[in-house]
C-alpha cells in the first residue's frame, strides 16, 4: 500500500473517531416523543392547549418559553428540576436548545433524562434536527419580541 493511500485511510478513520468523540450518546426519546416545529407553531398561533415549554439551550426564543439556561450545566438542570417539581406528571411539556443537532447538543439527552427520571409522561422534544435559525427562526415562526 502506497504511502498516500495509507495517509488517506488514517485520516478518514481519524474524522470518524473525532465525531464519535464529540457525539453526546444514544438518543433517549422515541420518534413519537417529537414534535414538529410547524405543529408546535401553530398551536402557538391559535393559542390553544399550549403546552409549557422550556428553553434548556443558550436561549429562550419561542414565544412563552421559559429560560433555564444550558442545562449540561448543573445549577441550570437543578433550575429545570425545581420548575417540574411544582407540576403534575400528565402536564403538556415541550423542551427544545436549538444550539446546534442533536447528535452534537449536550442540552437535550440530560433534560429528557431528567423528565423520564421524575415519572413524566406528556412530554416532547421539539424537532430541531439542525438548529433553532434553520428549523424555527428562518421559517418564519413565531419569536419572542
Amino acid at each position: 500500500m502506497s504511502i498516500t493511500k495509507t495517509i488517506r485511510i488514517f485520516s478518514l478513520l481519524l474524522v470518524f473517531a473525532c465525531q464519535k468523540s464529540f457525539a453526546q450518546g444514544r438518543i433517549n426519546w422515541t420518534p413519537d416523543q417529537l414534535i414538529e416545529p410547524s405543529e408546535l407553531s401553530a398551536t402557538l398561533r391559535s393559542n390553544k392547549n399550549v403546552p409549557l415549554i422550556f428553553s434548556v439551550g443558550p436561549g429562550a426564543i419561542i414565544p412563552n418559553s421559559r429560560d433555564m439556561g444550558m442545562v449540561k450545566e448543573a445549577e441550570n438542570l437543578q433550575k429545570f428540576k425545581a420548575q417540574l417539581g411544582s407540576l403534575s406528571k400528565d402536564t403538556p411539556i415541550v423542551i427544545y436548545c436549538g444550539c446546534c443537532p442533536f447528535e452534537h447538543c449536550p442540552n437535550v439527552r440530560p433534560a429528557i433524562q431528567l423528565l423520564k427520571d421524575m415519572n413524566f409522561t406528556s412530554y416532547k422534544l421539539l424537532d430541531l434536527p439542525h438548529n433553532i435559525k434553520i428549523d424555527w427562526i428562518d421559517k418564519a415562526y413565531p419569536t419572542q419580541q
